[in-house]
């Protein structure tokens, strides 16, 4: 079995069609699929959580999880009101992490100065839930400051608490792996690994210790070859995983039971497998 630890199911491309999606995810081997609920802002940060109520049960589907939280692009959004919201919902039992929150420094938008404070904000919130969170950091090219700030804040108010999380759709170098594994972290590779110009990030793929190895596609983004630029669907982490476990001297089956194992150990689920 195989788990999607990072979908984004509300999105508008999927509209009329989520069922036939994740029907399809289901008889492709992957069991789970953790859906991501930020939205378009919080406004929306209940959309996951609504989407795993509608599917969660149903026969020939996988199961279904949700996270929360305010995306660095919204951060100026961040009010009394929306992180009151989202404490509320990583109360609920569905909603198993934070996220995906963290730094952008790529797109222009919410000011560096306003993402650092809601992203310190939201640790806390997560703290004291208890929830992983699932990290985003997008630097600008050449440039390491997003990294370097984001790992500071990490360091300073998340590693102490031991709860860790998840280096969603990792894309920096091998020192940004290590000092974010030091602090609790797993890694997560999404369909670019798959990509012809991604040897650099195939090099850290091949020294991550497999007990903190993720797959994800980011859905409905980045399709791995061969779909690359197909909308993505969760079923499609098949070819992620079937890459990375090549790539790691493993088969298919392998890296399936290794991802599950830790993605139950980091959220402390349990999944039929």
């Amino acid at each position: 079995m195989l788990i999607d630890s990072h979908a984004h199911l509300d999105s508008e491309r999927y509209a009329g069609e989520l069922g036939e999606i994740l029907g399809r995810t289901y008889a492709a081997g992957v069991g789970a699929v953790l859906a991501i609920g930020i939205g378009e802002g919080p406004a929306e940060m209940q959309q996951a959580l609504e989407i795993c109520r509608e599917f969660n049960g149903r026969p020939g589907m996988p199961r279904l999880f949700a996270s929360a939280g305010i995306y660095p692009h919204n951060a100026h959004e961040a009010d009394a009101a929306a992180l009151a919201k989202l404490d509320g919902l990583l109360g609920e039992p569905e909603v198993i992490a934070c996220g995906e929150i963290g730094l952008d420094y790529y797109h222009e938008g919410a000011a560096h100065d306003v993402q650092k404070r809601v992203f310190v904000e939201q640790m806390g919130i997560a703290a004291v839930r208890k929830r992983p969170i699932l990290i985003h950091c997008r630097p600008k090219e050449g440039d390491d400051a997003c990294w370097e700030d984001l790992l500071a804040l990490l360091a300073a108010h998340w590693g102490p608490t031991g709860i860790g999380g998840v280096l969603h759709c990792f894309s920096g170098n091998w020192e940004q792996a290590r000092r974010a594994m030091e602090l609790g972290f797993l890694i997560s590779f999404a369909g670019h690994l798959t990509y012809p110009k991604s040897q650099e990030l195939r090099d850290v793929a091949a020294l991550v210790p497999l007990d903190r190895l993720l797959v994800e596609t980011d859905a409905p983004f980045l399709a791995p070859i061969p779909n690359r630029g197909k909308r993505n669907e969760p079923g499609w982490v098949v070819h992620t995983a079937a890459f990375l476990a090549d790539l790691r001297g493993v088969s298919l089956d392998e890296m399936g039971s290794i991802t599950t194992k830790n993605f139950e150990r980091l959220f402390g689920v349990t999944l039929d497998v």
